[in-house]
């Protein structure tokens, strides 16, 4: 089942893509209300929509598609090695894969309120690096429990659906920004794309092999042309336990989002730029097309807009670091 957001004729709506037509939520469902319902009664739901629609609905060429869910929080995690490998040189300078990546799955907090859609233009900060990254995002329904402290086995328990998600990134404003220990911030916080749609967990698990893992095909395009290609399955854990991971000491929610990492082989240019000790290919500049594939889902498509011009930070001043007025 396809869960989708949408707007036409100035209205938004929600509801599911059946073939080439969207269907609207009947009066009172939600997207946020079917996540916290769960995955069961979200599929209820979908088939009686389905089963009553007749025909009903508007063509998906007709509308445009929004960002499939408005996120509570974004974890963003760092889970293929081979991506660690080729972005560090880039980023910092060094080459290899810290020790410390392989005993838990690494993440960062992103931005929810500069979550973009499909076809959105993303506008970057002043940047001379900028570049995407491909990534499949889970969605979090009910949880187990209340979600907290979660075992791997209830971790995948919790996984609603997918959509795929670009982490547009401005990777000189990150390598800046990192050197002071935290990050990657306003590197990260201008642009997450979704879509272009949520794709219920059921219609994966005839693929999910014994240990978790989901072997989706990946591809990464800019303007037209393959820059990359892998699959999930490369990840150095499974989905499951990177919601088991999120939950602990606190709470995965429903309408939580946790981003895979960015695919190996390509899965952004600064993997590239760090094997090719060159920044090669070149960033992205404005105008620049990015479509990003992974296999059950669909395509993602994003545009390079221009960066705007923003009010000026002063650096740091001297202080005397006195103790008293």
């Amino acid at each position: 089942m396809r869960i989708a957001r949408w707007e036409t004729d100035g209205r938004l709506e929600e509801g599911l893509v059946h073939g080439d037509r969207v269907i609207p939520f009947p009066d009172g469902t939600t997207t946020a209300g079917l996540l916290a319902a769960g995955l069961a009664t979200a599929l209820e739901v979908g088939a009686e929509m389905l089963a009553a629609a007749d025909g009903r609905g508007t063509a998906l060429a007709a509308v445009r598609l929004l960002a499939p869910l408005q996120p509570s929080s974004i974890r963003d995690f760092v889970a293929f090695e081979e991506h660690v490998e080729g972005v560090s040189v880039s980023v910092d300078g060094r080459g290899g894969v810290s020790e410390a990546w392989y005993r838990y799955p690494t993440f960062y907090f992103t931005n929810p309120h500069s979550v973009l859609g499909p076809d959105e233009r993303v506008t970057p900060p002043r940047c001379e690096a900028l570049d995407f990254e491909l990534e499949v995002a889970v969605v979090v329904g009910a949880p187990p429990r209340d979600g907290s402290d979660l075992t791997p086995g209830e971790g995948a328990e919790a996984i609603f659906g997918y959509t795929i998600m670009n982490d547009w990134s401005a990777r000189d404003v990150q390598a800046r920004e990192m050197q002071v220990r935290l990050g990657p911030a306003k590197g990260k916080d201008f642009g997450t794309a979704l879509g272009p749609w949520i794709v219920t967990a059921d219609e994966f698990a005839d693929l999910v092999d014994d240990e978790g893992f989901l072997p989706l095909e990946l591809e990464a395009l800019v303007n037209g042309e393959r820059v990359g290609h892998d699959l999930l399955s490369n990840m150095g854990w499974p989905l499951g336990e990177l919601v088991a991971y999120a939950s602990r000491n606190t709470r995965v929610v429903p309408g939580d989002l946790l981003g895979s990492g960015t695919a190996g082989n390509g899965g952004c240019l600064g993997e590239l730029w760090g094997r090719n000790g060159a920044r090669t290919p070149p960033p992205l500049v404005a105008g620049d097309t990015v479509t990003l594939r992974v296999e059950r889902i669909g395509e993602l498509h994003g545009i390079v807009g221009a960066a705007r011009e923003v009010p000026e930070i002063p650096p740091a001043r001297p202080r005397s670091r006195a103790r008293t007025r």
